[in-house]
């Protein structure tokens, strides 16, 4: 298989795991800007895994949350390879067409992106690859399968080159620092391995590289812009607030251009480059006389088109002035940093900005906290639910998962004071939200212990630099106002670098920034991004915008970041006011029941119905039944939780026969006898013939629904169905008869419980266990006690029971439809 038109093209294989990825470049460049215009999309096709999309459009369509994550891992170790100048729009598009289930396609569509593009004409700097690193016990394991990951207590996705690391992002459960640092070290020999072998391949099968199409600024410009403002920019660097400061280099990158422009240095044509090679100049008619013609003229008109003798004045492009403003200025930045060790705001590379913490500000959220670091503020609000508010994801793994904890982070215009696109999630939106959701999920509780589902909103306010982490910051505050049982409390902290470079005299050692701004960022080398507190680390992102960095540079800015967590987990403990730690008047209250798993069947009824009447009569707001007995109940209120508490109770209750139930409701009437709601929502049968002591013709002429009788349980059957009696608790009843099980056939098919719900009232000091011994007829399953009884007929046309010839005698001046015999006799049964 190949990509013929395709520029660059690469089917990776990891067992029946396949990642197919080709790369495209634009013939025309786009204008130039500070950025690479490269875009790359990843799709997992659920034929991979030979499914369908379980939704109502079967075709894949919008790129899923968790595709967009590995869009961004493609994307983020390719950029700094890149080289400036280069402009031509470049396309990554990436399908997972096999998946095994058991080596995930992440890393591989990283090292077939690298791959690709290293084949094509793109210029890039060296062969890139990417690798996962799990951590089982003590061993760390290259690409780990999927059912190694479930026992790794470290999730690392690392990519680079031969020589260095471009990035690495993942998330652990409290690492230290130095078992991370030997999980890098390892996936770097395995990345370095694998270059390798691209760079052999890139010999054999490479397109040639499109060198000539890397256009810079002319080396010119860059001098008259530092002629221009250079002391003006030293000045401006010194403002301490974002938009004072952006403004005023704003100010001064248009006075920069205006000057240039009025000398006669920038052409209105965004398409102009220059270069060193001879000019051609438009020169008008007017300055005709004025000039040496060397080789003759060419008349055009109005306008004469010349080759000079003496080098031309330049002409430089209004896009060339304001990259190179920003150059220059990233310049003077970062030689502040390094000769005087001071940051635009003053701080030194390890100081933290001032922080203050504010909790429960929004009265009718579950949760809610403010957490500012300078001038960047998240406002974290948690909000508690059931199990229907869970996320559900749709993946090539087949079972749809439900993820109980997800965090969403929004990054509107108005932080940095700007106008803007809102709507759907941008891609650097969800990326910073999953970065601060796997730094929280570590210190959840587990299901059993808080069954909630728990949804965390970050809504940055302010922005200058480290907005994801102010999130993770925000939501452990906001947790804990929620009264979430978290078991410990974690910071996030942002690290920057900026080498000491040939530029500035130096030999390229790093200088680490604690707590970066976003000029810092913008202009830095590096963005670390670690969460964890002092004992260890739980989530952990890096990008670079150099070559690459090496181990020793980790080692001391994670040493770094842990010094700036641990001071930012003590300037938290100040919060004022502090969380609550317990739940919210307006959280859902919940209860949890554990029942047998054979009467879950009975709580949720038949498509559902029975568990719907529940939570329609009680007024919950829902109800969870797992399989293995777990009932949770979702309640806005004690009273209706109660309700619904008494309804599940009597459903999930394993009646023992000889209870009696006594002041019972009866809830409907048929022609073989009447249905009694023994307790909330719970019914059994007492046959027309356990009515009365005497012989009863219909049970309506005597009962009505509504009425309440005291009933005692003779039976149950082997469908779960309850045979009550009311003549067993009658005064005139034969005594010897409260221990004898009587059964007269199976229930009606037709039986259903009521969705009603009474008051039960049950007397457990008078329950007696059947004792007495009994044989089964085996043509109508009844019980034969030593004392025979003849049933009526609930089906016969004649409204008294048939008897022997010898027994009509003997009762024609009874009522009773039984009739105690001391000889043998036949046992007549009718069904019911």
């Amino acid at each position: 298989m190949a990509a013929i038109l395709a520029r660059g093209g690469r089917l990776d294989v990891a067992i029946k795991t396949i990642v197919y990825t080709t790369v495209c470049l634009d013939d025309v460049p786009s204008e130039p800007s500070d950025f690479f215009p490269l875009s790359v999309h990843y799709q997992e096709r659920f034929s991979a895994a030979g499914r369908t999309s379980g939704g109502f459009f079967k075709r894949e369509g919008k790129t899923r949350d968790h595709e967009v994550l590995i869009c961004r891992l493609i994307d983020r170790p390719l950029r700094p390879t890149m080289p400036k100048g280069f402009y031509h729009e470049t396309q990554i598009l990436s399908w997972v067409l096999s998946y095994d289930g058991l080596h995930s396609p992440d890393s591989l569509a990283v090292t077939a992106a690298g791959i690709a593009v290293a084949l094509s004409e793109v210029p890039m700097s060296k062969a890139i690859a990417g690798v996962r690193v799990g951590l089982v016990g003590d061993k760390y394991i290259v690409n780990p399968t999927t059912k190694e990951m479930e026992h790794s207590e470290l999730d690392l996705l690392l990519a680079g080159t031969d020589s260095a690391i471009l990035m690495i992002e993942g998330y652990s459960n409290f690492i230290p620092e130095e078992k991370l640092l030997r999980a890098v070290e390892v996936g770097q020999d395995a990345v370095r391995a694998i270059c390798n072998e691209v760079e052999a391949l890139v010999k054999k099968c490479g397109k040639p590289k499109m060198l000539d199409a890397i256009k810079l600024p002319p080396p010119e410009l860059y001098e008259h812009v530092e002629e221009i403002a250079g002391d003006e920019i030293v000045k401006v660097l010194h403002i301490r607030n974002k938009i004072p400061r952006r403004k005023a280099l704003s100010s001064l990158e248009e006075k920069v251009l205006n000057i240039l422009t009025e000398k006669g240095f920038v052409s209105n044509d965004s398409k102009l480059r220059s270069s060193s090679e001879t000019i051609v100049e438009v020169l008008e008619d007017e300055e005709e006389d004025e000039e040496v013609i060397v080789d003759g003229e060419v008349d055009e008109g109005d306008v004469h088109i010349k080759l000079t003798s003496h080098k031309p004045a330049l002409l430089f492009s209004e896009v060339d002035v304001k990259l190179v403003f920003k150059e220059v200025t990233s310049k003077f930045w970062r030689k502040r940093i390094v000769e005087g060790g001071k940051r635009s705001d003053g701080r030194t590379p390890d100081q933290i900005r001032p922080i203050n913490s504010r909790c429960g500000l929004l009265p009718r959220a579950h949760g809610s906290a403010l957490f500012t670091r300078g001038e960047t503020q998240s406002l974290a609000v948690v909000t508690l639910g059931d199990k229907q508010m869970a996320q559900r994801i749709d993946g090539l793994d087949g079972d749809d998962e439900l993820k109980r904890f997800y965090l969403q982070y929004s990054f509107p215009p108005s932080c940095v004071g700007e106008v803007g696109r809102i709507g759907a999630p941008s891609r650097r939106e969800i990326g910073h939200g999953m970065l601060a959701e796997r730094s929280l999920e570590r210190i959840l509780p587990s299901e059993n212990d808080f069954p909630y589902t728990i949804r965390v909103e970050s809504t940055i306010t302010e922005s200058n630099g480290s907005s994801s982490m102010a999130s993770v910051c925000g939501g452990i505050l906001a947790l804990q106002d929620a009264g979430v049982p978290i078991k410990c409390s974690i910071a996030g902290i942002a690290m920057g670098m900026v080498l000491d470079t040939k530029e500035f005299g130096g030999d390229g050692t790093p200088l680490i920034l604690s707590d970066i701004v976003g000029s810092e960022d913008a202009s830095g080398d590096m963005d670390f991004k670690v969460a964890g507190n002092e004992d260890g680390i739980t989530a952990f992102q890096m990008d670079i915008k150099v070559g690459g960095i090496t181990l020793p540079i980790m080692r001391k800015a994670l040493q770094q970041a842990r010094d700036g967590r641990k001071h930012i987990l003590e300037a938290m403990t100040n919060c004022s006011p502090p969380p609550a730690n317990r739940l919210s008047k307006y959280a859902p209250l919940i209860h949890i029941m554990k029942v047998k798993p054979d009467r879950v069947n009975l709580i949720i009824g038949s498509g559902g119905k029975k568990i719907k009447s529940i939570i329609e009569e009680s007024g919950v707001e829902a109800i969870d039944a797992d399989d293995n007995g777990t009932v949770k109940i979702f309640a806005k209120d004690l009273p209706s939780l109660e309700r619904s508490k008494a309804i599940i109770s009597s459903l999930a209750m394993v009646p023992t026969i000889g209870d009696i139930y006594r002041n019972c409701e009866i809830k409907s009437i048929a022609s073989y006898g009447v249905f009694v709601e023994i307790a909330p929502g719970r019914e059994g049968l007492c046959h027309i013939s356990e009515l009365s002591s005497g012989w009863l013709p219909k049970a309506e002429d005597v009962f009505k629904v509504g009425d309440r009788i005291d009933v005692k349980l003779i039976e149950i059957n082997e469908k779960g169905q309850l045979r009550l009696s009311h003549r067993a608790l009658l005064p005139d009843t034969n005594p010897d008869n409260s221990n004898v099980k009587q059964s007269t056939g199976e229930l009606a098919d037709d039986t259903e419980t009521s969705s009603k719900s009474p008051e039960k009232s049950k007397d457990n000091s008078s329950t007696p266990k059947i004792t007495s011994s009994s044989k089964r007829s085996s043509e109508d399953d009844s019980v034969l006690p030593s004392k025979k009884f003849v049933r009526r007929l609930v089906n016969s046309s004649q409204d008294k029971p048939l008897t022997n010839k010898e027994k009509t005698k003997k009762s024609s001046n009874k009522a009773a439809g039984s009739v105690s015999v001391n000889d043998e006799s036949t046992l007549v049964s009718g069904e019911a």
